[in-house]
Parts: C-alpha cells; sequence; structure tokens
C-alpha cells in the first residue's frame, strides 16, 4: 500500500540577526503567508475541533458527518461520545462498506491527542475512498471540555476541565 507523500520542498529564511539568535521563537523564522495558508488550510481540511463537533451534534438534525470510535470494545464501553459508531480500526477493511455512506464525511477519534489510533482509522478509510476528519483531542478533549458521553450503564457527563473549556461561556470564542 502506498502512501502518497508531498515531495515540495520549502525553503525558510534563518533569522541572523544578533537581537534573535538567542531567541528560540525566532531562531528559525516563520513561514511565508503563502506557506502558511497552505500549512493551516490543510489542517483544517484534515482536522476536526471537539467543541465544533460537539456543537454540530447538538444543534440538532444531520450534521453532514458522522462520528467514528475507532477503539476496542472495552474502550467503547468505558465511554463514547453519543451517537457514535463503533468500528475498531481493524475492522474498516471488513466493515466499513456496510457500516457508512462514501457521501458523508466520517470524523475519526481515539482516546486522545497522545493515541494516533484515529489518525490509523482516518488513514484506512480515505484508502477506502471516504472523506474523513480526525478530531483533534479525541475521547479524552470531549469529556474534559464537559461534554456528555455514554459508558455501557448509561449516560454520563464531568465538569469541564478550566484548563480545556471556558468555564461560564458556551464556547472559548475563537
Amino acid at each position: 500500500m502506498t502512501v502518497p507523500v508531498d515531495t515540495t520542498v520549502t525553503t525558510v529564511t534563518t533569522v541572523t540577526s544578533t537581537a534573535t539568535k538567542a531567541n528560540p521563537v525566532l531562531r528559525v523564522a516563520p513561514a511565508s503567508p503563502a506557506a502558511a495558508v497552505a500549512h493551516f488550510g490543510a489542517s483544517l481540511a484534515f482536522h476536526a475541533d471537539v467543541s465544533d463537533v460537539a456543537a454540530a451534534l447538538a444543534a440538532g438534525g444531520d450534521p453532514g458527518f458522522v462520528v467514528l470510535d475507532s477503539r476496542s470494545t472495552a474502550s467503547w464501553d468505558q465511554g463514547h461520545v453519543p451517537g457514535a459508531i463503533h468500528l475498531p480500526t481493524a475492522l474498516i477493511p471488513e466493515q466499513a462498506e456496510q457500516l457508512l455512506d462514501r457521501s458523508v464525511p466520517v470524523v475519526t477519534y481515539c482516546w486522545g491527542p497522545g493515541c494516533n489510533g484515529a489518525t490509523r482509522a482516518a488513514l484506512a478509510l480515505a484508502e477506502l475512498g471516504f472523506p474523513v476528519k480526525e478530531m483533534l483531542g479525541g475521547f479524552e478533549y470531549w469529556v474534559r471540555e464537559g461534554f456528555a458521553y455514554e459508558t455501557w450503564e448509561g449516560g454520563e457527563r464531568r465538569a469541564a476541565d478550566p484548563l480545556t473549556a471556558p468555564v461560564d461561556a458556551a464556547d472559548c470564542g475563537c
């Protein structure tokens, strides 16, 4: 299986003034605005924020995408996003066609930022021709931002962690 890789080389000019040589932020100069547009535009094409996914699901009606939990059954039972489809990454090649509609974007998630399971699931789905995004933060940030989740025992919700979500606002205003 071949994964296409962009081999475009971007030249970055290093800041050489005396004032910035000691500055770790500017030791490597920022990318050009055009390169930044390409990079950040691509990032948004591949990723969805937990709070954006939650807001779209809470708005009611068809959000225009499905959420896919790529973790094991034990992990799913421990907690998952309400309404998510459970399809462990290893089963995607044999079951995705029966569970998903190619015309509907899929948003994958796994445990959290320290887990690349959602990335592997997104790759497997893309290789099968599905439009896909990865939910940044995974299930960990879904819970930490105070959104309701389901377990094998029923629904649960924890208070939002003030380091990940605004305490007295509906959203962060980003």
